[in-house]
């Protein structure tokens, strides 16, 4: 799952939100530097994308795209994905997809100056292309992916993973509609773990 999933599943909380963003740009000795609920999303980020890796359904999505986009295929599904997420959003959210958008991006520009290094080049980039509410459209789903190719550091077709999307359409939404659900269940598990921990 990519970023959009990651906020949306953070609950609304802030700091799981604010973890959950910043987590692949964070080492564990850095952790020390965050508080205990920040060091939750950033948990949180981390479980996702280890229950979202090993999970049969998407293996299935990763095995199709295989044979084309071979070690970027978890890469791309995260970003189909997104794409399936913003593009339903309403079967998830209460919360329109323009105004979630709106709103994260409004948070997480307050805590920018927390950012690490790496998220601080990237968020006025993300912001300007609107990706969180873009990943809904073919352009901008093709814009993102051709991005990521430009600066992945191997040769990649990530660019070209749009038209296999579009093929094979209805069997990537079954699937992320299939897991999706499964992964939310998941994840409120857990931070209902993170609740009665900071209770007690």
């Amino acid at each position: 799952m990519n970023f959009l999933a990651h906020l949306h599943l953070s609950n609304n909380q802030p700091d799981w939100m604010f973890g959950n963003f910043i987590a692949d740009s964070v080492r564990s000795s850095q952790l020390k530097n965050y508080s205990r609920a920040v060091v939750q999303g950033i948990k949180l980020h981390q479980l996702i994308d280890e229950f979202t890796d090993h999970h049969p359904i998407v293996m299935e999505s990763k095995e199709r795209l295989r044979p084309q986009q071979g070690k970027y295929s978890p890469v791309v599904i995260d970003i189909l994905y997104d794409h399936f997420l913003a593009a339903n959003f309403s079967d998830y959210s209460k919360v329109p997809l323009v105004p979630f958008a709106k709103e994260a991006y409004i948070f997480l520009q307050s805590r920018a100056h927390e950012f690490p290094p790496t998220v601080k080049r990237m968020f006025p980039y993300m912001k300007k292309h609107n990706w969180l509410v873009n990943y809904a459209n073919r352009e901008g789903l093709e814009s993102v992916l051709n991005g990521m190719s430009r600066r992945a550091k191997f040769e990649n077709r990530m660019g070209e993973s749009v038209e296999m999307l579009y093929t094979h359409y209805a069997l990537f939404e079954k699937e992320f509609k299939a897991f999706y659900p499964l992964l939310k269940q998941r994840v409120d598990q857990e931070m209902a773990l993170f609740s009665s921990a900071d209770k007690a």
